[in-house]
């Protein structure tokens, strides 16, 4: 009797266990079914930023529709590239009127750097997230008290940068990491075009982008960024030891109050950053050059790149197609946001990163105006 009773036990105790496995296998396949795949309901902030464009391109692909537009200026308001497409009422003078009114889940930055900062201010107390166009801010006292509101309120704040889409530096990250050119020693990014002017910017973009308080700078800034960004993702997050900089203005009758040239030179530990930006290039230009130990990786453009590995060169190539969300900026936001993909340290989007150019961007206005680098 005792041993029936002993199995009989062991059986419903089994039993028990596939139904409780069961029971949580269909949970989980309930959740996963639930899953919010609804369109992120996303709020702009200003509209003087000329990668504003950037928002219009995707408004009908479905992944996010906007709620609400803030933008103080009555002029720009009542004409930009949104007005034909949204209705009236979606429009505020003020910011923090339009969240609590329209709700966004995240906010996305289309004013000045400068303006960065309070659009953080509004969004992260009403948890709010928020993504910039780079950089994150016009200094390191700003851009550390957006990460300080960031942590305090649990938002995302994320910087968008062209080039963290282009398929020809994630490859190129790949390679390195797989250690096919061996250890990186020199880094060379080239950023620029002809002049924002020259190109046909917008008077409202050029009007700020050309202010020394509301972008921070000229070319410095506006391209040196970039290649901050990518030389602090490619080290994973390394501290530089020193910034050296030169700063120029060859066009001093179009851009009197900034330079339109910069040249920055990084020093790590075992790798040299030099960061060429650039309103003064005879055509558009957004490539980088990195030099190992044992090869070399030259991104040419969004698509295109070669490598020399093993004493051999490939020639040009057309670098991996990136997978949605990695693919796109506003798919990635959603994302992030809806908790799908957790970003890994020191992304290129990634606060930390994003505090690291600011440093180095930072550093790299002192060096020009002593003349002597910066040590870190």
């Amino acid at each position: 009797m005792t041993y029936l009773c002993k199995n009989q036990m062991n059986f419903n105790l089994s039993a028990m266990k596939r139904i409780f496995l069961l029971l949580c296998l269909t949970v989980s396949c309930t959740l996963v079914s639930q899953a919010d795949d609804s369109p992120l309901r996303l709020g702009v902030a200003g509209i003087t930023h000329g990668h504003l464009g950037e928002v219009v391109r995707r408004m009908n692909r479905g992944d996010f529709v906007i709620v609400g537009v803030a933008e103080p200026r009555d002029d720009y308001r009542a004409k930009n590239d949104l007005t034909r497409r949204l209705d009236a009422s979606l429009f505020y003078a003020d910011l923090e009127q339009m969240l609590d009114e329209r709700k966004p889940e995240v906010v996305v930055a289309y004013g000045s750097i400068y303006d960065h900062l309070a659009v953080v201010e509004a969004c992260a107390p009403r948890g709010i997230h928020v993504m910039v166009e780079k950089p994150l801010a016009v200094n390191e006292k700003a851009a550390r008290r957006m990460a300080r509101l960031a942590e305090k309120y649990g938002i995302h704040v994320l910087t968008n940068y062209e080039t963290t889409w282009y398929s020809t530096n994630q490859h190129a990250r790949e390679l390195i990491d797989e250690g096919k050119i061996g250890t990186p020693l020199r880094i060379n990014i080239y950023d620029g075009h002809e002049g924002p002017k020259e190109i046909g910017c917008s008077p409202m973009f050029l009007e700020w982008l050309t202010d020394p308080v509301l972008n921070g700078g000229g070319a410095v800034i506006d391209f040196g960024c970039y290649g901050a960004n990518l030389a602090t993702w490619l080290l994973h997050g390394q501290q530089p030891k020193s910034v050296y900089a030169v700063l120029k203005t060859h066009k001093p009758d179009v851009y009197p109050k900034v330079d339109d040239d910069a040249t920055i030179v990084v020093e790590y530990p075992g790798c040299t950053v030099q960061i060429m930006a650039s309103w003064c290039w005879p055509k558009g230009r957004k490539d980088m050059y990195v030099y190992g130990s044992r090869g070399s990786v030259f991104q040419l453009t969004p698509t295109r790149m070669e490598t020399r590995m093993e004493g051999r060169d490939s020639g040009p190539f057309d670098a991996p197609q990136l997978q949605p969300p990695y693919d796109d900026s506003f798919r990635f936001l959603r994302a992030v946001v809806r908790g799908e993909i957790t970003l890994p340290p020191y992304d290129l989007s990634s606060l930390e990163n994003n505090l690291m150019v600011v440093r180095i961007l930072d550093a790299a206005r002192r060096s020009a105006r002593t003349g002597r680098p910066v040590k870190f």
